[in-house]
């Protein structure tokens, strides 16, 4: 079952409206998608809040200014600054992200390290990723685009080897047996729904 098919028409045609506009409807774009997935696989209330933060002013503003609709707005901020103030308080106010989840190692091996992340918000971060290929790459989308993207970063995430292999396993799937598997298979297999 495929679930909602969630299109705005208005997304592809959006170059003549001002950018803060164009922004807006990104995220109300992206935000209806990772809701659609988290749906598909019984994260509900996960759907329902994720992301609220980008409509807080420190967020917004940012990507208002900075937004080109090909890739976040944090790259340009960060091109431009040095860094991401949007991103800084977006990645500590989300726990789907992996960033949220880097603390101090107790390893003595190395300084900072990746926590494991709760099953359910490794979910919500694949949703979230498959939701971002599909609002930047539009008619460009397939569903190797996730893992290709993760791939390219791969080397320097800090991430828990377990927290890891879940979300590369989404991932891979989903690149080899497509959406309808892979939401089947997380939603009664990965979360027991």
């Amino acid at each position: 079952m495929k679930g909602i098919d969630i299109h705005i028409p208005a997304l592809a045609k959006m170059e003549n409206q001002p950018k803060w506009l164009q922004h807006l409807r990104t995220i109300n774009h992206h935000r209806m998608l990772v809701c659609q997935h988290c749906f598909q696989v019984g994260l509900y209330r996960q759907g329902l809040l994720h992301d609220l933060s980008k409509y807080n002013p420190v967020e917004f503003a940012v990507g208002a200014k900075y937004f080109q609709g090909f890739q976040s707005p944090n790259n340009a901020e960060r091109m431009d600054k040095g860094y991401s103030s949007a991103w800084l308080h977006h990645k500590g106010r989300n726990k789907h992200h992996l960033e949220y989840w880097i603390d101090y190692s107790l390893d003595g091996k190395t300084t900072l390290a990746g926590m494991k992340m709760p099953v359910h918000y490794v979910v919500e971060m694949f949703c979230d990723r498959v939701a971002a290929s599909k609002t930047y790459l539009r008619d460009n989308y397939t569903d190797r685009a996730p893992l290709q993207y993760y791939e390219k970063s791969r080397n320097h995430y800090l991430m828990h080897p377990e927290t890891r292999a879940l979300l590369e396993k989404m991932l891979t799937m989903l690149a080899q047996r497509g959406e309808d598997a892979t939401f089947a298979y997380i939603k009664h297999d990965i979360l027991g729904k």
